[in-house]
């Protein structure tokens, strides 16, 4: 039996062809935007001088190899006649022309062979002239060459590669009939569905079948991470997808998905990748990707795909301790390790960055559009400030001082142009005035011209090595101005640029207002999205902000835990805004302890800021001595954080309060499970400190939709409370309370959006009220 594959001809050659270093040459520069532009620039310049002149012309072809049929696609950029030869053109941008020669990169002569023999063989050519033109994208100039070749000697050589491919070919055949069938018979792998699960999956299942998208609010206890990959298997093993992408912001996240996927595995044949990220899993000190400076750089490519399929071929579950294992053994980047396996994976498990980051994404899956994918966004909340964050950029004058200090003497184009540089940050403190701000629509046009030169000359200073950068300092600059062009050619209505003068330090600031463009964009890289939260709430929201559309599927499903087990308490009698909080200390340091002490056990008490924090944890240690309780520290190393969540004690024999920050480490991704957590006091509705880009935000959506307060400040603020309250009750036979302290928790547009199982809230206006709050709900306890 003939098997078939599809092989995008440029993912193909690359992976078959490569050779050499990490960073051995500078061809990563037509992944900028300009590089598509240089395309067009000599396409039409070509169009001109050619009369036959084709552009983006589609090439297929089916070519049997052994038992295999394999149809090679992808578009040549050019096709044409010049003097009786037929030429086939692939077009390359680039930083620099100075080392570039007709034997520079043979993956590009070897994607250029491939359309040239499709081509010959379609048009019944013995000969057929191949072209490579490389365009300097910093001065416009063009170098080309041109190669005759046979369609015979085409023939062998696309026959050669082939070859050295079917090893892979002949492992996806193989393996996908065995997972295929593991997941035809695969069950729920728990004794029943939980009140809920089952419309999350039905959902799930539906919107990947019809190419659709799902916002859903799932509360804890739903058990969404099993709830959203069991019908995605289920569609995977029926053809509709062929790779999942479980998209997180948090670790903890990326290890529920590994361990909802390590319950199936007995019944279930899947490859499944943890991507580390790039700093965390470095063999390198200094972090800095080339041969110069990484001995697990140079040579890589030579021996990477050894590392790739002895991994495939080992392991299903490939972790990072996996990677950096083989990474050793073959002596390859264990970054660059991990992004190769991910090509073979079924399941690719990794933070929101690689999907969504303009910079970083894994271009060897969606450079070309993307494919039939799935993408599976936990926590999709977080994506908000994450995706505004990927989508902008921030350059400061003193990171240029540092690198001129570092040039001074030893490179004088460099020098110059770090003071062209300095002379426009100068210019922006003298326009920021005594405000030291400035916020325009407008793109600052003349500090990016001075960039696109510092990065010309900059390049050509790292490959003569002039300038000594033992700590990177050139190099870490050289791509954060890489990125601020980047984000530069993304720039459109969504975006402001700002401009802060303050403490000697001016910074220029591309922010992204609305993010979703870009992540509807980035969505339609996958046949289908779920994004899931337990605080997904507003939903419309969310879909507003999230690159949604008005088709996509809006779930809320409620607790599937007995609201009983929950009291939500409001004290509704105390101001927490801003100028009031000196006044609330006393009130807040009396409802911690009535609410704390009314019952032996471990508390979490949230707070807007660390200031208000202090202040009140101050106020308590001094009232009440003999109570055991911390205060989150900034900046708490993970040592700390594992050493402060551990004195939340099961069973404990004495009372211990913890102090924290709404929106901080502690007030999501924790699971204190049981007794270790019996009760939240959560103090303010969460509003983002009031500063510039909050207030930026605000204008920009009260001229779109006249919802600006609620988008900058509403909404971002009670997700947090949301977050930090649903830490209280995290399992079925949990029972705990929840004090929520500001005024502002009654009115009516905050019971919007409160979750349905919070309907039994009470409001308490006093001391006296909270206890006998507290006592009727001990009292149902006590009675279970």
């Amino acid at each position: 039996m003939i098997k078939k594959i599809t092989l995008p001809i440029r993912r193909f050659v690359e992976f078959v062809v490569r050779s050499g270093d990490i960073g051995g040459t500078d061809f990563d520069a037509d992944r900028m935007r300009e590089g598509a532009r240089a395309h067009r620039s000599i396409q039409r310049a070509n169009g001109k001088l050619y009369e036959d002149y084709q552009k983006e012309v589609f090439l297929t072809e089916e070519i049997v190899y052994k038992d295999t049929a394999y149809t090679l696609e992808g578009r040549a950029d050019e096709i044409f006649s010049h003097e009786g030869r037929t030429f086939v053109g692939e077009i390359k941008a680039t930083a620099s022309n100075n080392e570039i020669n007709a034997d520079s990169c043979a993956a590009h002569w070897a994607q250029a062979e491939c359309y040239a023999y499709i081509y010959a063989v379609q048009n019944n050519l013995d000969i057929i002239w191949i072209r490579l033109t490389y365009h300097n994208l910093n001065n416009g100039e063009n170098k080309m060459f041109d190669k005759e070749f046979t369609a015979e000697s085409l023939g062998v050589f696309v026959t050669g590669l082939l070859e050295k491919y079917s090893v892979w070919s002949d492992f996806v055949f193989g393996w996908e009939s065995l997972r295929n069938e593991s997941i035809k018979a695969l069950t729920f792998p728990f004794p029943s569905f939980r009140k809920g699960q089952r419309t999350l999956a039905g959902y799930v299942y539906k919107a990947i079948c019809g190419n659709g998208r799902v916002f859903a609010q799932a509360p804890t206890g739903i058990g969404k991470t099993i709830s959203v990959i069991f019908p995605a298997l289920k569609a995977m093993g029926e053809g509709k997808t062929s790779k999942l992408f479980y998209l997180t912001a948090k670790t903890v996240a990326r290890k529920s998905a590994e361990d909802a996927i390590e319950k199936a595995r007995p019944m279930l044949k899947i490859k499944t990748i943890t991507l580390t990220a790039k700093e965390k899993i470095c063999f390198c000190e200094n972090k800095i990707c080339d041969a110069l400076h990484c001995e697990y750089a140079k040579g890589h490519y030579d021996r990477v795909n050894d590392a790739v399929l002895e991994v495939i071929t080992t392991h299903d579950s490939i972790t990072r301790e996996v990677v950096e294992e083989y990474a050793k053994k073959h002596r390859v980047c264990p970054f660059e390790l991990s992004l190769d396996i991910s090509l073979w994976a079924d399941c690719v498990i990794c933070d929101y960055n690689y999907v969504f980051d303009p910079q970083v994404y894994l271009r060897r899956f969606f450079g070309d559009g993307g494919g039939d994918y799935v993408f599976l966004i936990d926590e999709a909340h977080n994506l908000v400030d994450r995706s505004r964050e990927m989508f902008s950029a921030s350059l400061s004058k003193s990171r240029f001082s540092q690198v001129k200090k570092l040039v001074k003497g030893k490179d004088k184009a460099l020098g110059k142009a770090i003071g062209e540089i300095n002379k426009q940050f100068i210019a922006y403190r003298k326009g920021c005035g005594e405000s030291g701000l400035i916020v325009s629509p407008e793109k600052p046009a003349e500090l990016t011209e001075l960039i696109y030169d510092f990065v010309a000359v900059c390049e050509a200073t790292m490959k003569e090595a002039t300038v000594p950068d033992a700590d990177g300092l050139l190099l870490k600059l050289y791509f954060d101005c890489l990125r601020f062009l980047l984000i530069f050619g993304f720039y459109d209505t969504g975006y402001v640029t700002y401009i802060t003068a303050e403490h000697g330090e001016v910074t220029v600031r591309l922010f992204c207002l609305d993010p979703w463009f870009l992540l509807n964009e980035a969505m339609r890289r996958a046949k289908s999205a779920v994004l899931f939260s337990a605080t997904l709430a507003p939903l419309e929201y969310f879909r507003d902000i999230l690159g949604g559309e008005e088709g996509d599927k809006l779930l809320t499903l409620d607790s599937p835990f007995d609201s009983e087990n929950l009291r939500v308490l409001v004290a509704d009698g105390v101001s927490t805004r801003y100028g009031d909080r000196a006044e609330s200390i006393s009130a807040i340091t009396g409802l911690i302890y009535t609410f704390c002490m009314h019952k032996t056990g471990n508390y979490i008490i949230y707070f807007p800021s660390y200031k208000y924090m202090n202040d009140v944890f101050t106020s308590f240690r001094t009232e009440f001595p003999g109570i055991n309780a911390v205060s989150q520290q900034p900046a708490m190393t993970e040592e700390q954080r594992e050493e402060f969540i551990s004195s939340f004690k099961e069973n404990p024999q004495s009372t211990f309060v913890g102090f924290c920050v709404l929106g901080g480490v502690f007030s999501e991704g924790i699971d204190l499970k049981g007794n270790r957590l019996i009760g939240s006091v959560v103090i303010s509705v969460g509003l983002p400190q009031f500063g510039t880009e909050p207030n930026i935000i605000r204008e920009y959506f009260d001229a779109k939709n006249g919802m600006g307060y609620k988008y900058a400040y509403m909404y971002p603020g009670m997700n947090k409370v949301l977050q930090a309250a649903g830490r209280v009750i995290r399992s079925e036979s949990d029972r705990g309370a929840v004090l929520l302290i500001d005024e502002r928790f009654e009115s009516y547009e905050y019971k919007k959006l409160f979750p349905r199982h919070w309907e039994n809230m009470t409001a308490v206006k006093s001391c006296a009220d909270l206890t006998k709050a507290l006592d009727e709900f001990r009292k149902k306890e006590l009675s279970l």
